[in-house]
């Protein structure tokens, strides 16, 4: 609709043209279009005007056609670039300007030129501005931050907080302490979450949303939906399973949580790895991965974008244990060496208690002599204490009950 209304605005733009240079043609007294009498005159302007009129409609389609290709490519290019690097190059494109327009006076006072020249240095200083701009991003984003901070404050509200502070002064001392700080504003900037089909199938990402420790935007790409999706209706009872409890914490995320989500529909045609379109993705948009797989971590991390690992985040919150500490736990199944015994905390931790083996099934008392962490998680590995005396073991539980 909105084609064929420009078709038509632009034809009866063109026949407008024709009827006007017709015009100007006969009123000018030109011997070559003296045109007698008014038949003639008439049936000149009409086929000059209806000419230009039929060729401009006959061809505009084809220029409209590639006109809307172009806006809606220029439309997606922007959309895809993250708004730092639009401010950026926005702000370099007026300061290019501004710098073409102080050296036009110079430039166009040139003989012969001095016109051409002042559009070349525009053009030039224009194009170099938004270059500058696009790859200065980060520090016009921090110039933008302290300009703020560098205006004038407000007289009436610094009055107030004078007036406040001296009444302040005149109150006791005990209840002078008990008054609330001044508040400070605070600016925020909370980068987007793209999730990974992994840690959505993991279902933590869930209880930690709700926990608070995640702010910002959650976007959920959908080709990750899509691999979701294939999982779900496989043939495979384990992956069907994981595939239906992913689309559920999906639901349970953006229907119980108090969390934004946001469904991206970029794609990438020439990629067919979804790690490689996550961190495509991450690196137009200046978003985190949150991930709980290993191997995009390190890929991700290498290509420069940030990553929010749930096993990290898992491992870092468990309590920190130091050598020397004495534990009660239960030895519950043999080590791999030698006389050696394993226990487990509530958080799943393993122990390795050297010399444990005789102790199998009893709740005793250990020293811990090393931890080891690793990318997997971590081991404390610890020792019967010298005079430990046995425990009633307690009631059977579900990280007792592993064997």
């Amino acid at each position: 609709m909105f084609q064929r209304i420009m078709q038509w605005v632009i034809t009866l733009g063109a026949a407008a043209v024709g009827f006007k240079v017709g015009y100007n043609l006969i009123a000018g007294g030109n011997p070559v279009f003296d045109l007698s009498g008014y038949p003639a005159k008439h049936s000149f302007l009409a086929i000059i005007t209806v000419i230009p009129g039929i060729l401009v409609y006959l061809i505009s389609p084809f220029f409209l056609k590639r006109f809307v290709g172009l806006t809606n490519w220029m439309e997606h290019r922007l959309q895809r670039t993250p708004m730092n690097e639009l401010v950026g190059g926005a702000i370099g494109v007026i300061v290019g300007l501004l710098i073409a327009n102080l050296l036009d006076s110079s430039v166009s006072n040139l003989p012969v030129l001095g016109g051409y020249l002042s559009v070349f240095v525009s053009l030039v200083l224009g194009y170099l501005g938004m270059r500058v701009g696009i790859k200065k991003r980060d520090e016009v984003q921090l110039l933008l931050d302290i300009l703020p901070k560098l205006a004038p404050k407000d007289k009436e509200g610094q009055k107030e907080k004078e007036k406040e502070t001296e009444t302040a002064k005149e109150l006791p001392t005990d209840e002078r302490a008990s008054l609330p700080a001044p508040a400070e504003k605070l600016v925020f900037s909370c980068a987007m979450k793209v999730l990974d089909t992994s840690v959505i199938i993991d279902g933590r990402i869930a209880d930690i949303c709700k926990s608070g420790f995640i702010d910002g935007t959650l976007v959920i790409p959908t080709f990750v939906l899509e691999e979701l999706q294939h999982i779900a209706d496989s043939s495979d009872l384990l992956k069907r399973n994981r595939g239906r409890r992913g689309l559920d914490i999906l639901n349970k995320i953006r229907k119980e949580l108090d969390v934004k989500v946001k469904i991206d529909p970029t794609d990438y045609e020439d990629l067919a790895e979804v790690d490689s379109k996550l961190v495509r993705l991450c690196q137009e948009t200046g978003s985190h991965i949150v991930t709980n797989d290993y191997n995009l971590n390190k890929v991700a991390e290498l290509q420069g974008v940030k990553v929010l690992n749930i096993n990290e985040l898992a491992n870092a919150v468990k309590p920190v244990v130091l050598p020397g500490e004495e534990m009660v736990v239960q030895v519950v199944k043999d080590g791999k060496e030698l006389g050696q015994g394993v226990a487990y905390l509530d958080d799943g931790t393993m122990i390795v208690v050297d010399g444990g083996k005789r102790f199998m099934g009893q709740t005793i008392s250990v020293i811990v002599t090393s931890v080891l962490q690793t990318a997997a998680g971590r081991m404390i590995f610890a020792k019967p204490k010298a005079d430990a005396k046995k425990l009633p073991a307690p009631a059977m539980n579900e990280v007792n009950a592993i064997v």
